[in-house]
């Protein structure tokens, strides 16, 4: 059964170099929560005390503020951080998608890019070459995927990596923000395979800052403000009080 299972998790991240307020404030504002005091190492509480439990079937959204500790709970259920305290634990294959371009490599050609992306996000070479000839269709890239992705544009990027996400069968999908970056011409296509991929997913957790992503995949959410979990619920109340305060 898949489920993810999180119990009074902490993640803390020491600063070992930390002689100017600059330097707090720059990781603060990269992983989130806040500045422990009284130690003589100061300690980001990126993470304080979560307790969460999602079952298969949940499509759960991550809001808040840029540091609020979104990134950081995924990267928590991804497994690429530990909890400094508590227990974290996911049971079943998980999908990490937080960055379009990671597994990608500008020298080689598109082709051969869709087999490393595939590759990085757990498939096999067998299940990439069947799944290559409809990628290609779908990003519109032509000519262009025999060439380095060096000579891609931004968008021409976006189309392959987000064509090769949305190939992918996941039993845990975990999706970071950014995903909304797609040109306004191909934007509709791609969230209709956006839609078949979470409907193929036995669970998603995604962060995003674009409500209207967020409303039409996610069925609850959950509210992170300085790495705690300030509120839980149905999308629609939460993002409604996020909303509010944000004003």
């Amino acid at each position: 059964m898949v489920n993810i299972e999180v119990c009074g998790a902490y993640v803390d991240f020491p600063v070992f170099d930390a002689r100017t307020r600059s330097l707090k404030k720059e990781v603060l504002g990269k992983v989130g929560g806040t500045i422990g005091t009284g130690a003589k190492v100061p300690i980001i509480e990126a993470l304080h005390d979560i307790t969460l439990s999602v079952a298969e079937g949940d499509r759960v959204a991550l809001v808040g503020h840029n540091g609020a500790g979104k990134s950081t709970l995924l990267r928590l259920l991804a497994g690429i951080y530990e909890p400094t305290r508590g227990t974290a634990r996911v049971d079943g294959k998980v999908a990490p998608v937080f960055d379009l371009g990671v597994g990608m490599d500008p020298e080689v050609s598109g082709y051969e890019n869709i087999m490393v992306r595939g590759l990085f996000l757990g498939m096999c070479r067998k299940q990439m070459h069947k799944r290559a000839n409809d990628i290609a269709e779908f990003t519109e890239l032509g000519d262009f995927l025999h060439m380095p992705m060096r000579t891609y544009s931004a968008g021409m990027r976006v189309r392959l990596a987000l064509g090769v996400v949305t190939t992918i069968n996941p039993e845990i999908l975990i999706l970071d923000e950014g995903l909304g970056a797609v040109d306004a011409a191909f934007i509709a296509k791609a969230r209709r395979r956006m839609v078949e991929l979470v409907n193929r997913s036995g669970l998603l957790m995604f962060a995003s800052h674009s409500d209207e992503l967020l409303l039409e995949l996610c069925t609850t959410a959950i509210w992170m403000d300085e790495g705690r979990i300030r509120m839980s619920g149905g999308v629609h109340e939460v993002l409604a009080a996020y909303k509010g305060v944000s004003a």
